[in-house]
């Protein structure tokens, strides 16, 4: 029988007196592989930085081994094997791979030189523990985001890792990647070391995980082996509520119905070629394909960002020039990027700003002032058709959950009225609750006649929201798909062999 690792005993925290965790008790052992899960704003980010010392308790203890300990920091943390690997890797991008994999354990021991030899040493046995091969002179910032996660784990393990948390490890990783990062979890596993697999991926911590810990609302709903529960068990507890896949009911655009976007043998260096489709009238259209297949270069061409070098497009039958993001603004293109908090949002100002900052120049008053009535009434008006839940619209845009922070994105780009819209990757790191409410806005914005692109390898995603499913591959469209055509597991055999 494995032994107690950590015990937590009666946890609770309080911020500004919102209980962010109440009466948390559960125990981790050893060599186990453990997924916790819940909503944006349950309680998980808060219950990890307890675990790795970062926030302390308010009440409860916390024991590693069968001891108790009183104060506990960071620093005690990492001599009891806790590493947390964040979503942002913690890692050097202007690094090599062998400086950013030595430069922790180097640091611990107050080196004062640097010994190239040394260094490559360090690396080479850090990769070796998780059989890893990676090019230890290259940029960190030049690898695929599923390199740079081994890299991660690789350093953990230089620390003594005993317990390894891994926060929404698979946000941005294909489904082969996916693979090879649960088949190294699975390895440290039976090295005797702990996972604790936070995520929002259903299906994942289902496929990974021996133990099920499920939080809602600060509270600690489940604590059960995963074989003792199903996907509709999990989502349940997760929300409080049956979330179940509405699809769409076909035919909902008829083949007749008019093109209101036309894109024809539309290329541009070094991302895609010859492309060519149309969107019509109200129709939800998916694109996918691997990383590298040419999909967000060809979302990022449409929006002016990186300009086609030939072909043409056509909007509602006009000629259409896209060479710049101003030209797509002027034409009703909108284009909600996949890193809502370094592309999509300004997190320090509030939430009504960032709503309100593409319409702000058309709320003028006659004397060509702002008018601040009227800002505030569109600001109210849009938080409540896309139900963003926030006590206040000055509060900053970053005190929002994920899932309302994606409602400010679409709230911004909506007020403007677009008459093409570009989701890429409009679930990325949101909640199965919220991503269920997405999915309804997107197909309400279908009904009012907007052409909507989105842009996921997220295959159920995919199968849930879109009319048509577009594949590329190596910068081209390799295949298209009318949804009643296809099944999961077909899209995904094609995708992975794509």
């Amino acid at each position: 029988m494995s032994r107690e690792l950590i015990r937590l005993d009666h946890i609770g925290k309080s911020f500004a007196g919102v209980n962010a965790l109440k009466d948390i008790s559960l125990t981790l052992h050893s060599g186990k592989i453990y997924c916790l899960v819940g909503e944006n704003g349950s309680g998980k980010s808060t219950l990890i930085k307890v675990i790795a010392g970062i926030h302390q308790p308010d009440s409860g203890e916390i024991a590693f081994h069968g001891k108790v300990l009183h104060q506990f920091h960071p620093i005690e943390a990492i001599r009891q094997g806790i590493q947390v690997i964040y979503q942002d890797l913690s890692l050097f991008p202007n690094l090599t791979v062998a400086e950013n994999l030595a430069i922790n354990h180097l640091i611990s021991r107050k080196r004062h030189w640097v010994w190239r030899r040394e260094v490559r040493k360090i690396a080479v046995d850090a990769l070796r523990k998780i059989k890893a091969n990676l090019n230890l002179d290259a940029r960190l910032g030049t690898l695929p985001v599923a390199d740079r996660q081994l890299i991660a784990i690789a350093r953990a393990l230089l620390q003594n890792a005993r317990l390894i948390i891994m926060d929404e490890p698979t946000t941005a990783l294909t489904r082969n990647e996916v693979n090879i990062l649960q088949g190294v979890i699975r390895n440290l596993k039976e090295d005797g070391i702990s996972i604790l697999f936070v995520s929002h991926k259903i299906d994942e911590v289902m496929e990974i995980g021996e133990h099920i810990i499920i939080l809602r609302n600060g509270e600690k709903v489940v604590d059960r082996a995963t074989t003792d529960l199903d996907r509709s068990s999990v989502v349940q507890a997760m929300t409080g509520r049956d979330v179940k896949p509405k699809g769409i009911t076909f035919p909902r655009v008829a083949q007749g119905a008019p093109a209101l976007l036309k894109v024809e043998s539309l290329s541009c260096a070094g991302l895609f070629c010859d492309v060519s489709f149309e969107l019509r009238v109200g129709e939800i259209v998916g694109i996918t394909g691997l990383l590298g297949s040419g999909r967000t270069g060809l979302a990022l061409s449409l929006f002016g960002i990186c300009p086609a070098n030939s072909g043409t497009l056509t909007l509602e039958g006009v000629p259409l020039k896209v060479n710049r993001i101003r030209d797509a603004l002027a034409n009703g293109i909108a284009y909600v990027p996949e890193d809502r908090l370094t592309e999509g949002l300004f997190l320090t100002r509030s939430i009504g700003e960032n709503i309100a900052v593409r319409i702000v120049d058309s709320l003028v008053s006659r004397i060509h002032l702002l008018d601040h009535q009227a800002i505030q009434s569109r600001i109210r008006e849009w938080v409540a058709r896309l139900k963003i839940r926030a006590s206040s619209t000055n509060l900053p845009v970053s005190s929002l959950s994920g899932g309302n922070q994606q409602r400010a994105v679409l709230a911004r780009w909506l007020a403007s009225n677009p008459r093409v819209l570009i989701l890429n990757g409009p679930t990325a790191g949101i909640d199965v609750g919220s991503k269920a409410e997405i999915h309804e806005i997107v197909r309400d914005l279908a009904k009012s006649g907007i052409g909507i692109l989105v842009i996921s390898d997220d295959i159920p995603e995919l199968l849930e929201v879109c009319h048509r499913i577009l594949l590329m591959k190596r910068g081209r469209i390799a295949a298209e798909f009318e949804r009643p055509s296809i099944t999961e597991a077909r899209l995904s055999e094609i995708l992975v062999s794509a």
